[in-house]
């Protein structure tokens, strides 16, 4: 197997036509791997499926409505 070192030499002996095929298929199969991993990544960590908690989990509070809630019961 080539060493990195080695493989830079191979492309910067290229034609300036080969190492633009040469990055286009690099890029190519960099997004590929990009996808590929994402999607695994996603498939082993499943989203969570927070409905069988309905009840147990608070709801949404809004900001601004607990603030000034706080404030009252300062005042209070």
């Amino acid at each position: 197997m080539s060493t990195y070192s080695e493989v830079l030499s191979q492309a910067q002996s290229l034609t300036l036509e080969e190492q633009q095929q040469l990055l286009e298929f690099l890029s190519a199969l960099i997004r590929q791997r990009e996808t590929t991993e994402t999607q695994d990544s996603s498939q082993r960590w499943p989203r969570k499926n927070l409905k069988r908690w309905r009840g147990f989990l608070p709801k949404r509070v809004d900001a601004l409505e607990f603030q000034l809630q706080l404030r009252e019961e300062w005042d209070e």
